[in-house]
């Protein structure tokens, strides 16, 4: 529910540089509202002039974003209570877990003596499954303390950013990003981290929306993949490539789609762009939702083909 009344004051934002190239010039590429939960304030994207990469310029700064994480964001789900579709709400969010274990093991195949790291690991459901099922030993770091919820107790949950936790001479295995990236304020420095708590076989797989999408083309400012404020990056396919690449990893795979359902930004689009701003409630809008879905069943099964929303890359430290 939105509780903010008034839209962040000019002091709150700071300009910044290219996360990329370091460039300072830029080009206006569109303006973005908060359309998933209505709160107030208007969001200015650019595109930098020295790499191409899009970014929010200015952006607000770090100790002004965390009301934009609040108990009704998506990927912190505390909400169990959906009325009679609450089952079928249970399957889709655990098959998005297990679309996200498939992935990963084509890859790396998973087991006891896997030691896996999810960076913005959320309401840590993937790293559940991954112990559950894999018996993984699952390690989750997020800026939003859920470490309270029932299935995180067999987690190593760190709270906090991960340039902040010592990991000492500890090293993963898989280290996943599932939608995480393009919030990051310091991606490149993240992405150095990874790749020196990589093991020497490790693999890292970062999954983030695709800014030269059909959904974009769509949707534009009302697109749900620029997400404002919450994102501060926005990746088409060779600024992804050219991310990993300058953080030194060797790139194993690139695939035009990810684990996450690319029929959310298709819905949700369509409901930011009849809302202009509103807000969407997810409790009424959970009945459309999942009867759209039904009827685009066919088309979701081309996902891959169709570059509707996501894009993933895998990848691990050179030899």
């Amino acid at each position: 529910m939105n509780t903010m009344t008034s839209a962040p004051t000019p002091d709150r934002f700071e300009t910044v540089a290219c996360y990329l190239c370091g460039a300072r010039e830029s080009t206006p590429l569109t303006e973005a509202e908060d359309d998933l939960t209505g709160k107030p304030g208007r969001f200015q994207f650019v595109t930098c002039k020295g790499c191409g990469l899009a970014f929010q310029n200015p952006r607000l700064k770090a100790e002004h974003i965390g009301s934009y994480y609040d108990d009704e964001y998506i990927a912190h789900r505390k909400k169990s209570d959906w009325g009679p579709l609450t089952p079928l709400y249970n399957w889709a969010m655990g098959k998005h877990d297990r679309d996200k274990l498939k992935l990963v093991e084509r890859y790396l195949p998973l087991g006891s003596a896997t030691r896996l790291l999810d960076i913005g690991c959320g309401a840590g459901t993937f790293l559940a499954l991954a112990r559950a099922r894999r018996g993984a030993a699952v390690t989750g770091v997020d800026f939003k303390d859920l470490g309270g919820l029932p299935w995180m107790r067999d987690i190593e949950f760190r709270h906090g950013r991960l340039a902040d936790q010592d990991f000492g001479s500890r090293r993963f295995d898989l280290v996943t990003m599932w939608h995480f990236l393009e919030h990051d304020y310091e991606p490149l420095a993240t992405l150095a981290r990874v790749r020196g708590l990589l093991a020497e076989e490790g693999r890292m797989v970062v999954e983030v929306p695709r800014l030269d999408s059909l959904s974009f083309r769509l949707y534009r400012e009302r697109w749900p993949g620029l997400q404002a404020p919450q994102h501060t990056a926005l990746y088409s396919r060779d600024r992804l490539l050219a991310m990993v690449d300058k953080a030194g990893f060797e790139l194993l795979d690139y695939l035009p789609y990810g684990a996450f359902p690319p029929y959310f930004y298709l819905f949700t689009g369509l409901a930011f762009k009849l809302l202009k701003g509103r807000g969407l409630n997810l409790s009424r809008a959970i009945y459309p939702y999942f009867l759209g879905q039904a009827l685009l069943a066919p088309l979701l099964l081309l996902q891959r083909h169709l570059n509707l929303a996501m894009h993933t890359v895998v990848c691990r430290v050179p030899r």
